[in-house]
């Protein structure tokens, strides 16, 4: 019995691991319509979809609705963009920006609970 409980709490910590370190998700690849990237981002207990995938050097939409009244979601922040905004429940609010380099743009709530990237590609 001790033997089987232990196995069962080994296998609970392997897959904390490979859940908050080791998985990576893929990310929502961007279309582009009429020379824009645009995406609709629903907040409410995260960001979804909270890993975005654009290309560098074309326009971005990033358009933001918040789903719900927690004071963690009441903003979004792109430290990197030096960028800020405040999201009103059941509002759409819409940052854009063009990309220049490839890498990965954080985006997280002023709690740093909520946490996503724009990743640009080449």
């Amino acid at each position: 019995m001790l033997t089987l409980v232990n196995l069962l709490g080994l296998a609970v910590i392997a897959w904390i691991v490979w859940y908050f370190w080791l998985y990576k998700k893929e990310g929502v690849v961007v279309t582009e319509t009429a020379g824009v990237q645009e995406i609709n981002i629903t907040v409410k207990g995260g960001y979804d979809p909270d890993v975005i995938v654009v290309k560098q050097g074309r326009p971005v939409r990033l358009h933001f609705t918040r789903r719900e009244s927690a004071l963690c979601s009441e903003m979004v922040i792109f430290e990197t963009l030096g960028w800020s905004a405040k999201l009103p429940e059941g509002e759409t609010v819409t940052l854009e920006f063009t990309p220049e380099q490839a890498g990965e743009i954080p985006f997280q709530c002023q709690m740093g609970m909520l946490r996503g990237k724009v990743v640009v590609t080449k």
